[in-house]
């Protein structure tokens, strides 16, 4: 089997894949939005009038910025347009099961009121609000799941933070205090004040030591027991693995629960410089490939300064909505399909339906599958007006359709065993 990278937590830790019942919501779930927010959306890649090359999130490291001159962002951010209501009320539309907030970037700024740091959204701007608050009210209000990004181990601003080398000496940082006298307290914060956190989203653990991990991994479990770790919490524990971000294994991987963090255009926070905005047709062509393998699909978006969501990224995950409201039975709570590999299909099951996906409709509307059984193939689009037959032929099932393709992203065909 070909691998990719994963964080990827030991066998032995947790149960197995699909063993471990904490994780069934997740595993129906399938689609979730991440959001990659914080004062860095305010330069938006540009520093002293220079573009930085890089995710937009990581502008403070990209251009060694001094901590001095990186606050006094923080008394800028008056993100006046920011709507937590929209925002999972955008996710819902989307498809999309679950959220998960970037409540500390590595950039130490926090969304929330922290009583460990007053470089906070309620502390430190004039907006004054608590994002992560009504971010919480509006996930319960609308029945979407909350998580939450930490980072546990990159702090460009807290002087024992791993990854600031122009403003500090590392070897005078005291990590082990940060860790235990910083990092622990705010993880607790979040996860005592917020209501049911569905997640906690580690990441880049880079120099933490195994029993740190450890010890993070008990905390959360300690205080929301259903609270799932992902597994860049570092030193292979956690509770399901990641893929890099944007990666998508080129073959089944469904001997562990994984889920692909990705992008829609080439950034995570906010970047005015950044259009390469993927199509409807891949974002939807590749939550059908990651479920078809067994795997989630975290979905980004990163408002603007005033809290605004980039229009390319609402009509992308509205047109994924529209998609998913005829679609969806394919997706959530199924398991992959029999077939595996082929470039033009894919395919997701339940145990009495296999759902072939179509990426590329042949042009004579002729689909040959081989190794797949069916006594019946009935469009998954009930408003689907044309026949489609059936029969064996020299091994293979055919399915004969029209000529044209009866979906411009991906067409379902039902297939009953």
């Amino acid at each position: 089997m070909t691998e990719i990278e994963y964080f990827k937590p030991e066998r032995g830790q947790r149960p197995g894949a699909n063993e471990d019942p904490r994780l069934d919501w997740w595993r129906a779930a399938k689609f979730g939005m991440f959001i990659h927010w914080g004062v860095y959306s305010i330069p938006a890649g540009v520093w002293k009038g220079e573009h930085i090359p890089g995710i937009g999130e990581w502008i403070m490291l990209r251009a060694e910025i001094p901590i001095a001159e990186y606050e006094q962002l923080a008394p800028q951010f008056n993100p006046v347009k920011y709507d937590a209501d929209q925002i999972v009320k955008l996710a819902k539309a989307a498809g999309q099961k679950y959220i998960v907030l970037t409540s500390k970037h590595h950039d130490g700024f926090c969304l929330y009121g922290s009583a460990e740091t007053d470089y906070n959204i309620v502390d430190g701007t004039p907006f004054g609000r608590d994002v992560l608050g009504e971010l919480a009210d509006a996930c319960a209000r609308e029945g979407i799941k909350l998580g939450l990004y930490y980072s546990q181990t990159q702090d460009w601003h807290h002087p024992n933070g791993f990854g600031n080398t122009w403003d500090f000496n590392e070897d005078e940082q005291d990590f082990a205090d940060y860790i235990e006298n910083y990092v622990k307290p705010q993880v607790r914060e979040i996860l005592t004040n917020y209501g049911p956190i569905c997640i906690i989203w580690f990441d880049t653990p880079r120099i933490i030591e195994r029993h740190q991990s450890q010890e993070l991994l008990d905390l959360v479990h300690s205080i929301q027991p259903d609270c799932l770790v992902c597994g860049r919490l570092g030193n292979k524990l956690g509770d399901y693995a990641t893929a890099q971000d944007n990666a998508i294994p080129p073959e089944l991987q469904a001997e562990i629960d994984w889920e692909t963090p990705a992008t829609i255009n080439d950034t995570w926070g906010f970047k005015t410089h950044d259009h390469n905005w993927k199509s409807t047709t891949q974002l939807i062509q590749n939550l059908v490939d990651i479920v078809s393998k067994g795997g989630n699909y975290l979905l980004n978006i990163g408002p603007d300064a005033e809290g605004a969501i980039p229009e390319p990224s609402i009509e992308r995950l509205q047109a994924m909505g529209v998609w998913l409201d005829v679609n969806g039975e394919s997706i959530y709570g199924t398991q992959p399909g029999p077939i595996q590999g082929a470039a033009a299909y894919r395919t997701t099951q339940t145990s009495e339906t296999v759902y072939l996906h179509v990426f590329d409709w042949p042009a004579d509307g002729r689909i040959a599958l081989s190794g797949l059984d069916a006594s019946s193939a009935t469009w998954l689009d009930a408003s689907r007006e044309a026949a489609l037959s059936i029969s064996e032929q020299g091994g293979q099932l055919v399915i004969q359709g029209p000529v044209e393709a009866p979906n411009e992203h991906v067409t379902v065909i039902r297939l009953g065993r």
